[in-house]
């Protein structure tokens, strides 16, 4: 799947820890890589055909998990990537959790509580269709919970994804990065499919006014959360064809990172053949 030069794709995305990371650095039209439209289709059925048999291993050992968290912007495309890139995978091992404003039962409880509760079990696959990130994301922008609540929520969530990672839960994170122009595209296709009208609300375009505001939120989330055991990826998303081949090349080399194998067999597979294959022969006769 890889050649030399394609070695360490993932890291031109990557947030590195300690780094005064800024979105306006990154083009959100932007392309990195040897691919234009045709060729990252083509390239995306191999990367998900490898990211099935990987899934495989991954439930076949039983050793680890791998939580993946998409965030966004309106019509940033997480669903479009769960989609393209996660909806070829095996549901009896992955599984898609999205969250909405929380449930009185779920704001009686701490901020991460119905988050814990949702987390991979080992062997499985989960994709969050936004995250425990709302809670310094909306609830900063919107003024839903005092400056000294949200603020101590960092060092929560990076301690909470910590102890994920020394339970053997991976969690890998993407933002996926559109331009405001890109956003209101989107938006006017909605409103002139009648298929996709239910997707688009007032409220979508009542938080465009909010834009600069997310994107200093976002910075402060890249900035204090992007750790070695659950890193932040920035994607370039304004290309859907490139936002979905690029989410999957990194989310294989992870796994490819792992060196998982087939488990060997509980039983003597031998000797296991030699009695049923005696046993079949008599019943044919």
């Amino acid at each position: 799947m890889k050649n030399g030069e394609e070695d360490g794709f993932g890291e031109s995305f990557l947030v590195k820890p300690g780094k005064n990371f800024r979105l306006d650095d990154i083009d959100p039209s932007s392309r990195h890589g040897p691919y234009d439209k045709d060729s990252a289709e083509e390239a995306l059925a191999q990367y998900c055909e490898r990211l099935k048999a990987l899934q495989y291993l991954l439930y076949a050992e039983g050793k680890r998990g791998l939580l993946i968290c998409l965030q966004a912007l309106d019509a940033g495309g997480k669903d479009g990537t769960i989609r393209h890139v996660f909806g070829v995978l095996n549901p009896q091992g992955c599984r898609v959790q999205s969250f909405k404003a929380p449930t009185p039962d779920e704001s009686a409880h701490d901020f991460l509580w119905r988050i814990h509760r949702v987390t991979p079990a080992r062997g499985e696959i989960v994709v969050f269709n936004r995250s425990h990130y709302e809670d310094v994301l909306v609830a900063r922008v919107h003024g839903l919970a005092p400056e000294s609540a949200w603020k101590s929520r960092y060092e929560a969530i990076n301690d909470f994804e910590h102890h994920l990672g020394e339970s053997g839960i991976q969690v890998l994170k993407f933002f996926l990065h559109i331009s405001k122009e890109e956003q209101l595209q989107r938006f006017r296709k909605r409103i002139e499919d009648p298929g996709r009208h239910w997707k688009i609300s007032e409220a979508d375009y009542a938080e465009r006014e909010y834009w600069g505001a997310y994107q200093e939120a976002y910075e402060d989330v890249l900035n204090r959360c992007s750790r070695p055991e659950a890193p932040w990826y920035v994607i370039p998303a304004d290309h859907k064809w490139y936002r979905n081949i690029v989410v999957c090349r990194i989310v294989v080399d992870y796994l490819e990172s792992l060196g998982m194998k087939t488990p060997e067999a509980r039983v003597d597979i031998e000797a296991l053949k030699r009695k049923y294959h005696i046993q079949a022969d008599e019943k044919e006769k």
